[in-house]
Formats: structure tokens, C-alpha cells, sequence
């Protein structure tokens, strides 16, 4: 799925559409996949038609067991070790925005 151009109800309708598809091809009802889920039949329903919460999205695939597509989905991010030297071994909590950094080099280059 090209995704750069889709706006995010868009993403999430065929989000819907492919769990459909792996419930179908798993020859489970979406009653039965609620009940292996341990949702509601309603979660399963806005599920499918891309109008889902997160927690509902990942009790359905873990009831369908494919939870490895999640690698694939957000993979783990690794910290860069130029970011590990900035931080001095800490784990990074914040971002920054961009003009309070924009500000900070001005004034740290001005005499």
C-alpha cells in the first residue's frame, strides 16, 4: 500500500479492509473473532470499517495471531549512537522543536 499520498481515514479503511481479509481467509465470523478477541462484535464491526481504538486493533490481531506484522508496521527504533553521545548514555525522553533549536544555535553563535 502506498500510503504517502492517502489521507489517515483513508490508511484506516484499508487498515479495516485487510483485517477483513485475514478474518475471512481465517474462515472466522467477525461474532466468533470478537469472542476469540474478547471484544465486542461492535469493535470488530468499526474495526473492519477503519473507525477503530488501538487496543481493539491489537486484540484483534493477536486473536487472528498475526502480531508479528507489527515489526513490519512501526519497527523497533534503535537509538543513533551520535544521539547516545549527545545524551551521555541516557535514554532520550523529549523532543525538541525545531525553532527552539533554530534559536539556540543563533544565540550560541553570536559574540
Amino acid at each position: 500500500m502506498k500510503t504517502r499520498n492517502l489521507t489517515p481515514h483513508a490508511i484506516a479503511q484499508e487498515l479495516g479492509d485487510r483485517i477483513k481479509a485475514v478474518r475471512l481467509n481465517a474462515n472466522l465470523t467477525q461474532k466468533s473473532l470478537a469472542s476469540k478477541a474478547g471484544i465486542s462484535l461492535k469493535a470488530i464491526t468499526n474495526a473492519e470499517k477503519g473507525k477503530s481504538t488501538l487496543e481493539s486493533i491489537i486484540a484483534i490481531l493477536i486473536a487472528l495471531e498475526i502480531t508479528e506484522q507489527l515489526d513490519f508496521f512501526i519497527p523497533k527504533q534503535e537509538i543513533s549512537p551520535v544521539q547516545l553521545m549527545k545524551l551521555k548514555g541516557k535514554e532520550r525522553q523529549r523532543a525538541t522543536s525545531p525553532e527552539k533549536n533554530n534559536n539556540q544555535e543563533k544565540d550560541s553563535s553570536t559574540w
